[in-house]
């Protein structure tokens, strides 16, 4: 299911002119710093805001042509809107909570299907307390249940993380990855989180003053250079889609991706079972020779594509291996002392990763 969106108005001193595409179902992440224009896209797309200019198609269905003065109002969009604040009804139970957006909806899921839901959002024990007795990420549990249930056609998540504590992050996330492979919907997920978007989406939108100033695969547009300057975000090391090659005796198992190998600690999963790989760009050391003798599990050969060392903090190389893009971070200084430069070949050793489920992998 695909999802279009035309938008154009004007505000006090900002305007907003934008136009992208959810080309199929899965994460696509909206990306920008605070004040770019994402929230009122979001809105726009779910119909709490009427633009000046518009045309927003999901699924083949048309809920806003301005110019044909079509304006599908918002209980009818159907599009699942899950806040950052979550807004569940503090006077009901999860499980009306949960029933409310089914009561209303036009497509009502089978018993069936609002079990496997509860199933696939952890909310099997908690379907008896009132949100008062629920956790931030309890809660916001309970509102992707919520939307899910309104038989909606596009997912519109804004910041739905940004008020928990990292513990609570850390437990919402596996949840989201569960939803992300198995709801089969196009998602909008807004953030203001690199380390969340190069986990759990597939595509970025990058938004900067009203405008759409890049869109891609997370797998592109998180390691170029330019993330800084349109986004206000440093770029990421890597962001790798992988397989399992094989599991050693040492306790590590061995992945493969377009550029090479890499050595992580033991994963679950047989041969072939698709994972992706993050790393910080700080993670990252450069070397003109092979290292011998050392700790670090990875040592890549790459070759240099670009040089930004216009900050005088640090120093970003972004690297080619295979057709896999890396982003090292090092001081201007040792920059100067390699003699780096765009073509030069060298070798990325790389300290540490993280590694999560791919999109579809189960």
């Amino acid at each position: 299911m695909s999802v279009e969106v035309f938008l154009r108005h004007d505000f006090p001193g900002f305007a907003l002119d934008v136009s992208f595409a959810l080309p199929k179902p899965g994460v696509t992440a909206l990306f920008g710093v605070s004040g770019s224009g994402k929230t009122t896209i979001v809105n726009a797309i779910a119909g709490t805001f009427r633009p000046r200019e518009g045309r927003i198609v999901i699924g083949g269905r048309t809920v806003l042509d301005m110019r044909a003065g079509v304006f599908v109002p918002a209980s009818a969009r159907r599009a699942g809107y899950v806040f950052q604040d979550a807004r569940l009804f503090p006077h009901m139970s999860v499980a009306d909570n949960i029933r409310f957006g089914w009561r209303r909806a036009p497509e009502k899921a089978s018993e069936a299907e609002i079990a496997r839901i509860v199933d696939l959002l952890g909310l099997e024990h908690l379907l008896a307390r009132r949100p008062r007795a629920l956790s931030g990420g309890e809660k916001g549990r309970v509102a992707l249940a919520r939307a899910l249930l309104s038989s909606p056609q596009i997912l519109l998540l804004d910041e739905p993380l940004a008020a928990l504590d990292a513990q609570r992050r850390a437990e919402v996330l596996p949840y989201l990855e569960r939803l992300r492979d198995e709801a089969g919907l196009p998602m909008l997920y807004v953030s203001h989180s690199l380390e969340e978007v190069a986990r759990l989406a597939d595509d970025i939108v990058v938004v900067r003053d009203g405008r759409v100033v890049r869109q891609g695969s997370v797998f592109d547009v998180l390691t170029g250079l330019e993330l800084g300057s349109l986004a206000g975000s440093s770029p990421m090391g890597a962001v790798i889609a992988a397989k399992i090659a094989a599991h050693r005796d040492d306790g590590l198992t061995e992945l493969s991706f377009d550029g090479g190998r890499l050595l992580v600690p033991w994963q679950e999963g047989a041969a072939g079972k698709a994972l992706r790989v993050r790393v910080r760009a700080e993670e990252i050391m450069l070397a003109l020779e092979e290292p011998r003798a050392i700790s670090a599990n990875n040592v890549l050969p790459a070759q240099i594509v670009a040089v930004d060392a216009a900050d005088p903090k640090h120093a970003d190389i972004q690297l080619a291996c295979g057709n896999t893009r890396f982003v090292a971070r090092i001081t201007p200084a040792s920059c100067a002392r390699l003699g780096l430069t765009a073509g030069k070949p060298v070798f990325a050793i790389v300290k540490s990763v993280t590694v999560d489920a791919a999109p579809g992998s189960g």
